[in-house]
C-alpha cells in the first residue's frame, strides 16, 4: 500500500496529512496527485465518497507555492460542494499563505467582490455566480494557472453548459486543466476533449460504479406506502438518515411527516436561504439532526464522515444520480446502508439504473407488519377520508356536480366505489388516493403482487 510520502508531496502537506487523521491515500488520490503535481492534466473517474477533494486540492497547494494572485479556480454545481471544497483548501492550506475565497449564490456578493480584487489565490465558485461576477467586471480570470472542473457530469447535467463555455474563454488557453466526475457519460467525455489537452486518465471504478461498501436494496411499495415505510426503517434502527426526495414540495412533505413521528429532522432544497441549509447541514454533522430531508441539489456536497443510511424516497429521473445519492454513505472506508423506494410507476427509472451500475438491486420486503408502518398509513388514510369533502369545494381540485360538469367544465367523472383508494402520485398527490363517503371505516386492500396493495376493480 503506497503512503502520501510515495507521492512527492512536501513535508508541510504531509503534516497537514497527519494533522486531519488521513494515513493513507486512497486508490483516486494515489493514482491522480503524481500526474497532477507534475502540471499534466487529469481525467479523475471514481464512486462518490472516494476522496477525489483531496485529489486535487493538494497538487493546487503544491504548485501555488510562493506564487500570488488568483491562480487557482475550481468549479463546482452546487453551493454545498463549494462549501465543502473550502473547507478542505482551509484545512490543508493552513501555514501556506494561500487564501480562498467560495463564490456562490445565496448570499451577497459584497465580500465576494474583496476576495476577488485582494486577488484570494484559490477561487471556488459555482458557475452561474462567477458568471455574475463576469458580467459585471468584478472578477478577473487572466492570471489562472490551474482550473478544477469538480463533478462535472452534474455540472452539464444541471444545464451549466453555457456558463461553463464562458468562464472557459476568460482563462488562458495555457493552463492546467484537472476534471474530476463520478461518472464519464457522452456529454462529459465530449467537453472534456473541449477543455484538456492530452490528459492523464485516472480511473478507479468503471463509471456508474456505486460505493463498494454500501449494502444496497430496493423496496417495491406504492406511493401511499412511502411515508410509512421510511417510517418504519427509521423505527428500526438509530442511523444517521439522509432522505432523497424528487421535489421540493416532497422534502416538505417528508420532513413534516417525519418530525411528527419523533426524529430530529432538517431539511435542505432550493427554497431554503443559504444560512438555512447551511443551518440543517451543520446540525446533520454534528448530530443535532438524525434525519436530513433533501433534494439533488445536496447530492454531490454533502461531505459528512459517518452517515448510516441512504434513502432514495423518490427515484432520481436520471440514473446517475443514483451514484451520487449513495456515495454519500460508504464514504472512505466507512459502509453503509442505501434503500431505494420503487413504486410501479417508477419501474422504467429502476430500471435505468440498474442498467447504468450493472447491477439488478435486491429487493427487500415492505415491513407491512411494523407498528410504525400500520399507524403512518391509517393515519394518512383517515386524514385523506376526513380532507376530502372539504378539498371537494376548493377550485380545480375535485368534481363539482353542476348538471354532470366538472369544475374544469368536461364530464364529471363517476365517483369512485366506497373504499376505494388510488394511489398519490409522484407530486405528493394533489386530489388522487381520496375515498368515497363521509369518513367511515375503510376496508384495507389486498396485498396482491410484489408492488403491495392493488387497485380494487
Amino acid at each position: 500500500m503506497s503512503t502520501f510520502a510515495d507521492l512527492g508531496l512536501s513535508q508541510k502537506s504531509l503534516h497537514a496529512l497527519a494533522h486531519a487523521g488521513f494515513e493513507h491515500p486512497t486508490p483516486i488520490q494515489a493514482r491522480a496527485i503524481p500526474p497532477a503535481l507534475a502540471g499534466k492534466d487529469v481525467i479523475g473517474t471514481a464512486a462518490t465518497g472516494t476522496g477525489k477533494t483531496a485529489a486535487f486540492v493538494l497538487p493546487i497547494l503544491e504548485r501555488l507555492a510562493g506564487k500570488t494572485g488568483t491562480r487557482a479556480l475550481v468549479l463546482a454545481p452546487t453551493r454545498e460542494l463549494a462549501l465543502q471544497i473550502g473547507e478542505e483548501v482551509e484545512r490543508f492550506g493552513r501555514g501556506r499563505h494561500v487564501r480562498g475565497a467560495v463564490v456562490i449564490g445565496g448570499v451577497g456578493m459584497g465580500q465576494q467582490t474583496a476576495a476577488f480584487r485582494d486577488r484570494h489565490e484559490i477561487v471556488i465558485a459555482t458557475p452561474g455566480r462567477l458568471v455574475d461576477h463576469l458580467g459585471q467586471g468584478t472578477a478577473r480570470l487572466d492570471g489562472i494557472e490551474i482550473l478544477v472542473l469538480d463533478e462535472a457530469d452534474r455540472m452539464l447535467d444541471m444545464g451549466f453548459k453555457p456558463q461553463l463555455t464562458r468562464i472557459l474563454q476568460r482563462v488562458p488557453k495555457v493552463r492546467q486543466t484537472l476534471l474530476f466526475s463520478a461518472t464519464m457519460g457522452g456529454e462529459v467525455a465530449d467537453f472534456a476533449r473541449e477543455a484538456l489537452r492530452d490528459p492523464v486518465r485516472v480511473e478507479v471504478a468503471r463509471s456508474g460504479t456505486t460505493a463498494e461498501r454500501a449494502v444496497q436494496h430496493v423496496f417495491l411499495a406504492t406511493q401511499e406506502e412511502k411515508l410509512p415505510l421510511l417510517l418504519a426503517l427509521l423505527e428500526a434502527d438509530d442511523l444517521s438518515t439522509l432522505v432523497f426526495t424528487r421535489t421540493k414540495r416532497r422534502a416538505d412533505k417528508v420532513w413534516k411527516a417525519v418530525a411528527r413521528a419523533g426524529h430530529k429532522v432538517a431539511r435542505i432544497h432550493a427554497d431554503r436561504s443559504q444560512g438555512q441549509r447551511r443551518m440543517a447541514l451543520d446540525g446533520f454533522k454534528d448530530g443535532t439532526y438524525r434525519v436530513l430531508v433533501a433534494t439533488d441539489i445536496a447530492a454531490r456536497g454533502i461531505d459528512v464522515a459517518e452517515i448510516g443510511h441512504v434513502v432514495n424516497f423518490d427515484l432520481p429521473h436520471v440514473a446517475e444520480d443514483y451514484v451520487h445519492r449513495v456515495g454519500r454513505t460508504a464514504r472512505a472506508a466507512a459502509s453503509g446502508r442505501a434503500s431505494s423506494f420503487a413504486a410501479p410507476e417508477e419501474k422504467d427509472l429502476l430500471r435505468g439504473i440498474e442498467k447504468l451500475t450493472r447491477v439488478e438491486l435486491p429487493r427487500a420486503e415492505v415491513p407491512r407488519a411494523s407498528p410504525a408502518f400500520a399507524a403512518e398509513l391509517e393515519r394518512s388514510r383517515a386524514a385523506r377520508a376526513t380532507s376530502g369533502p372539504a378539498r371537494a369545494q376548493g377550485a380545480g381540485h375535485a368534481h363539482r356536480g353542476h348538471g354532470g360538469r366538472s369544475a374544469h367544465g368536461g364530464p364529471a367523472r363517476p365517483a369512485p366505489a366506497a373504499g376505494s383508494h388510488v394511489a398519490a402520485g409522484p407530486g405528493g398527490g394533489h386530489a388522487s388516493g381520496r375515498h368515497a363517503g363521509g369518513g367511515g371505516a375503510t376496508p384495507k386492500p389486498k396485498l396482491v403482487g410484489s408492488w403491495g396493495p392493488k387497485r380494487r376493480r
